[in-house]
């Protein structure tokens, strides 16, 4: 243990905060997030570590009722063409609950801002840093949530091309994330996706090596 160690309280709670995290795809309807908390989200997401300090990220919050209607029926939309992909296990994924855009009580769109591409540090050889830099945004923001008691959902069935022109992105922006955020019933102690039948989760000893993959 060294001198910059947290407490163990402290720790307990970084460390509960990461193993309760959910994906969340139900919330209690009419509910709202206090500014204040919104704010100290958002500022957590702006503290993500970033490549190259590039902070390749930008938030879009969604109050316009018609906006968010309109952003739920490019998901919706895609929710079947994902449907029509997925083949045998087509209707088994329309089954499952994959959004909360209307019930949540916060809807945010997380995007790549443009100018991006003049960051040569850290992307020379590994261009998509930005995304990875906006994805430790978005986790950071999951972490902070956990920890006020709200729940957040990370959406990502929509065309980003027509999301962009909803939202009057200019070239060289793209949206990676819509995220549903706000009160829930309950948080699952399992992932939704297990408890769901869909899929389950690897134990950690199948993804780590030492000095070679296998």
């Amino acid at each position: 243990m060294t001198d910059h160690a947290f407490t163990d309280a402290e720790r307990h709670a970084v460390y509960r905060a990461i193993t309760e995290r959910r994906d969340m795809r139900r919330f209690v309807p009419g509910e709202k997030v206090p500014d204040e908390v919104l704010a100290r989200l958002l500022a957590a997401a702006h503290a993500a570590p970033s490549v190259g300090l590039m902070q390749p990220w930008r938030f879009i919050r969604i109050t316009d009722p018609a906006l968010r209607r309109d952003i739920h029926a490019l998901v919706d939309e895609e929710r079947h063409h994902t449907a029509e992909a997925l083949g045998p296990r087509g209707e088994e994924f329309l089954a499952l609950k994959v959004e909360g855009v209307l019930d949540c009580a916060e809807l945010l769109v997380v995007a790549l801002r443009d100018g991006r591409e003049r960051h040569v540090f850290g992307r020379r050889t590994l261009p998509h840093m930005d995304l990875a830099s906006v994805s430790c945004a978005i986790q950071n923001m999951w972490l902070a949530a956990r920890a006020e008691g709200l729940g957040m959902g990370w959406v990502s069935i929509f065309d980003p091309r027509r999301l962009a022109g909803l939202l009057g992105m200019p070239d060289g922006a793209e949206p990676v994330a819509v995220l549903c955020l706000g009160p829930v019933p309950d948080f699952p102690d399992r992932p939704v996706l297990e408890l769901d039948r869909w899929a389950l989760g690897r134990p950690l000893a199948e993804f780590v090596t030492e000095n070679r993959w296998d």
